[in-house]
């Protein structure tokens, strides 16, 4: 800060001196008026007249000068913003502040230290910070709108967000069916070893069944999405499938997660009782289970062996499947995945984890099939667990308590159903939500910032010296080719658009299992549906009111939804230095991560495909070196970061901000300098760093830390801001950092 203030000096001194520069003035403007009163113009000599002449030209033009100079200081020191909403901001921004730690050695605790201090984790959250506050206040919009049934002009498909949520609410006609329903279903499936004798030879079916309507992947996911080689057409996908608990490393490092495994086990074990089985019954098929899945665990890719898509694609016909993994009946299998669409033996499939497959095959076919049936009832039971009474709600905490770190609290039941409405009819509530919240400029607003940010990012590819000119020229036409989807996609604005999405999705009002259920076949159906058809831009990964953007390679498209179109990334009231830091900072990273390890991979027509010359590949891949070294060596609670894991999330965080930063800064080229907040002392050049690291101010669990590093392929928030500004010359100049500071090392990962 203290360079900060000797810029401001020093720019006072310069005031001083032009201030004298207008009283020296004077005497000249003075004699040339005599010049009226005393001898006249003929009357003097040719040195007299032409010594005046040139005294009235140079007074004329230190007038003007001075005139230009005023308005060009008025535009460079536009003096204080006094107005509510820059106090109003200011206060804030102060408030998040530690003045006691200097920016230039750790500029996460400089910007977020007061927050951190002030803001203690709520009860029954791992984790907290500006987007989980920011949902908490979305949640409470569309809980308004669900709750308000007398809105008039609704569509169908926003009357039934509000049954389904009613039906989620009615906690006396769930607590009366207790586990009935899942009794039921498990019975209709074909029942389990839990609470009743079991022998029988229908593993395939069980499989077809739990896979199709259901939606589990107890062994695989099969799913239809974008063909990465042809983006113009959709694609049967099978993957490797997710285990139990949030990733591998929790089974196969026993002893540095004895205490989550062990709090799993008793989970599994309490719904078992609570499904009728003996505690001594369920323990002992639970501990099977656990073993089991350690087994499926330890033949799983990690994820960081397979962010080369290249690598992991494989495109075969679907009777190939059989040879692949003979443990499964594919064609039946498939068939009834995808009903009612006809899947015949040359059905094009890509699969993308080729040795899983093959080693999960030979685990089933030498596996007992009790067991199987016992695992994959596991995992229907797991996905149900949510939707029965409190004793199954309970059971949930108390394993989460474990898991997270949280601590036990009542949740409101409504936030379980609103999150649950978002899930099922999301783009039903997001049209409820877009029209009560979000204005329409807005979404102007954001689109030129993203025309701003795309131009920076775009600028910047001129200086990128490690990439021929051929492939940079390509990295260009991918920029401009990038679609934006900002708030909301169009249909949702349209009744019957709308209803339409929405018309083979039955809902009542109180019977919130049947829905749940009823929901999962749609999915089912709506999936299989999207085989025979084009990708669709106007079908949105995320629902309109989520706190959340990203980046789609197989459309070259970015998504930013209302719902993060909001304080404290974006406001029409906020200075541009806070709208560049916060929602800017996000456009520009989702931008970015069109040319990170993995979006890079893709052209500008979202086809994944060699575009880049080798020379640049490798280039790209020393470059990036530097960033997988810098992230690694960073650390959480005495626990490394895995640089390669999260690669592509600091790529685009690092360009995000710079792009950001760069757009800023010809803003204001465009516009002069902004008036500045009261109170700061901080430039705007400072305040858009402040603003952006604000933004990730978190508090979190040692658990849920330990959690994200395993499995979350974006850094802690602290490296998300000291990674970046660390990297940043531009940061490094306007604090002042000395070299080799610990925000300033002399060797910087620079890509974009």
């Amino acid at each position: 800060m203290s360079s900060y203030k000797r810029a401001t000096l020093d720019e006072e001194d310069l005031v001083d001196s032009t201030s004298e520069d207008v009283y020296s003035s004077t005497p000249m403007q003075v004699t040339f008026m005599q010049g009226r009163g005393g001898a006249c113009w003929a009357d003097k000599t040719y040195r007299e007249r032409r010594l005046l002449f040139v005294v009235c030209v140079l007074s004329v033009a230190l007038f003007v000068s001075l005139i230009a100079a005023g308005v060009f200081y008025k535009q460079a020191h536009p003096g204080l913003c006094l107005q509510e909403p820059c106090v109003t901001m200011a206060g804030a921004v102060l408030g998040s502040l530690d003045r006691t730690v200097d920016p230039c050695h750790d500029f996460y605790n400089f910007a977020c230290g007061g927050w951190v201090k002030s803001n203690p984790l709520p009860e029954g959250k791992s984790r907290w910070g500006p987007f989980s506050n920011l949902w908490e206040h979305n949640m409470l919009v569309m809980k308004r709108l669900l709750e308000n049934t007398t809105l008039k002009g609704l569509s169908k498909a926003e009357e039934k967000a509000q049954r389904y949520y009613q039906a989620c609410m009615n906690e006396t006609k769930i607590e009366e069916l207790g586990a009935k329903p899942l009794q039921q279903l498990i019975s209709q499936i074909g029942g389990w070893a839990l609470t009743e004798p079991w022998d029988k030879n229908n593993f395939q079916q069980v499989l077809r069944t739990v896979s199709a309507g259901l939606r589990t992947s107890p062994f695989f996911t099969v799913f239809v999405s974008t063909d990465s080689k042809n983006s113009s057409s959709n694609i049967i996908q099978v993957d490797q499938s997710s285990l139990g608990l949030p990733s591998r490393d929790y089974y196969l490092n026993k002893t540095a997660n004895d205490k989550y495994l062990t709090a799993y086990l008793n989970f599994l074990v309490e719904l078992g009782v609570l499904l009728g089985a003996s505690e001594e019954t369920s323990r002992t098929l639970m501990t099977e289970i656990v073993e089991f899945e350690t087994t499926l665990a330890n033949i799983t890719v990690p994820q960081e062996e397979r962010r080369d898509e290249e690598l992991i694609y494989h495109k075969i016909e679907a009777k190939e499947l059989k040879t692949l993994a003979p443990a499964v009946d594919w064609m039946p299998f498939l068939a009834e995945v995808f009903t009612p669409v006809t899947i015949n033996e040359s059905e094009p499939v890509v699969v993308y984890a080729k040795e899983y497959l093959q080693k999960v095959s030979e685990l089933i076919a030498t596996t007992n099939k009790s067991l199987l049936n016992n695992y994959m009832m596991m995992k229907v039971v797991r996905k149900m667990v949510s939707v029965l009474d409190q004793k199954f709600q309970d059971a949930e905490q108390h394993f989460l308590e474990v898991m997270y770190g949280t601590k036990k609290s009542c949740t409101p039941r409504w936030k379980l159903c609103v999150s649950d409405t978002d899930s099922a009819l999301g783009f039903a509530l997001g049209a409820m939500f877009v029209k009560d919240t979000f204005a329409e400029d807005s979404k102007a607003i954001a689109e030129e910032m993203v025309s701003d940010i795309k131009w920076a990012f775009e600028d910047s590819l001129k200086y990128v010296n490690w990439m021929d000119p051929e492939t940079k020229k390509a990295a260009k036409e991918k920029a401009d080719a990038i679609y934006n989807m900002v708030g909301y996609p169009e249909f949702i604005m349209n009744a019957t658009k709308l209803d339409k999405v929405f018309n083979d999705f039955e809902v009542v009002s109180d019977l919130y299992f049947q829905n749940v259920m009823q929901y999962y076949n749609f999915s089912a159906r709506v999936t299989a549906d999207q085989l025979r058809k084009s990708p669709n831009r106007n079908q949105w990964s995320m629902t309109p009111p989520t706190v959340n953007a990203y980046y789609n390679p197989t459309k070259n498209e970015m998504v930013l939804p209302a719902g993060i179109l909001q304080a404290p990334f974006y406001s029409r009231s906020y200075p541009k230095a806070l709208n560049f830091g916060g929602i800017g900072v996000v456009m520009g990273h989702e931008l970015t991560h069109a040319f990170d390890d993995q979006g890079r991979e893709y052209d500008k027509d979202g086809n994944l495909r060699p575009w880049w010359k080798n020379s640049s590949v490798e280039a790209f891949k020393r470059q990036t070196q530097c960033m997988v070294e810098q992230y690694g060596n960073y650390s959480i609670n005495k626990e490394p970061l895995n640089g390669k894991h999260t690669l592509g999330e600091n790529i685009a965080d690092n360009g995000g901000l710079k792009a950001a930063y760069k757009a800023y800064d010809n803003w204001i080229r465009k516009n002069g300098e902004e008036a500045t907040l009261p109170a700061l002392g901080l430039t705007n050049h400072q305040l858009f760093f402040v603003g952006f690291a604000q933004v990730w101010c978190a508090v979190r669990t040692p658990e849920s830390s330990h959690e994200g590093i395993i499995t979350d392929p974006h850094s802690p928030s602290r490296f998300r801001v000291i990674g970046t500004v660390s990297n940043s010359r531009e940061f490094s100049k306007h604090f002042g950092c000395k070299a080799n500071a610990p925000m300033n090392p002399e060797h910087k990962c620079e890509l974009w």
